[in-house]
């Protein structure tokens, strides 16, 4: 069943007995067990926080009763960020939530829990959102936090352009895919974090090994070169080492 926009896939409770064909919603019980198994080896299989997040969005699409989906990661600032909308609809309202610091998707990062709004018509704890998202032909929202056992990573938003779409079956779907996604993210973004360390320790090495050659120094005595540097100017030290590797020059 499909909306006007023709975005959204399915619903699951129309579909066809046995129908196992990838674009259409999942059915209760042992079919949406297969669908997230098959979730969990894509989100295994992807090679980077972007393409971890644009996998659960078009997941969502599936297996959930909604129009449009997207998620939005907490960034290094600890504001949320777009990092993927299955239309632009969402991007734009992820957009203003954050520029404004309200509205469900806000109140869902902050708190850490799940966040409904049955119907963008009758909602009063956002009006100024409510009238935006409305106006845009959003009726539901339903916002679920990425959440692990250490912190809120992000947050899954579903919209749909009917008033009270997401039911208790919605509602169970999207947190089951939330707390996979969470998983999924936190996984990337160590291994980013890992391999921003390694690449780090490399260029330390690097800029120390320029400066014991030029300087006559032993290796201590650079390191601390580098670490005077970056704490003068308020650079961090993988910059003031690539600077140097880049110029052969310390930054003034």
């Amino acid at each position: 069943m499909a909306d006007a926009d023709g975005v959204r896939g399915m619903d699951h409770r129309d579909s066809p007995p046995g129908d196992t064909d990838p674009g259409v919603a999942p059915q209760a019980g042992d079919d949406i067990v297969v669908r997230f198994a098959q979730l969990a080896l894509e989100l295994h299989g992807s090679e980077s926080i972007n393409e971890t997040v644009e996998t659960v969005v078009q997941f969502a699409l599936q297996a959930v009763r909604c129009s449009h989906a997207g998620v939005a990661l907490v960034g290094e600032q600890g504001q949320p960020e777009v990092s993927a909308v299955t239309s632009p609809i969402v991007a734009e309202d992820f957009r203003a939530q954050t520029t404004a610091a309200d509205g469900p998707l806000v109140e869902s990062m902050r708190s850490h829990t799940t966040v409904l709004v049955a119907d963008t018509a009758t909602e009063q704890r956002w009006p100024a959102w409510a009238a935006k998202a409305r106006a845009a032909g959003v009726r539901s929202v339903l916002d679920v936090p990425l959440s692990t056992t250490a912190e809120t990573v992000g947050v899954l938003g579903l919209y749909s352009l009917k008033p009270n779409a997401f039911g208790p079956d919605d509602e169970a779907i999207a947190h089951m895919l939330a707390m996979y996604a969470s998983v999924a993210v936190a996984t990337a973004r160590n291994e980013r974090n890992l391999t921003r360390a390694v690449d780090a320790r490399t260029l330390v090495g690097q800029a120390t090994g320029i400066l014991m050659e030029r300087y006559s120094m032993d290796e201590e005595r650079a390191f601390a070169v580098l670490k005077r540097y970056s704490q003068h100017t308020n650079t961090k030290l993988r910059d003031v080492a690539q600077q140097l590797i880049d110029t052969r020059h310390l930054p003034e």
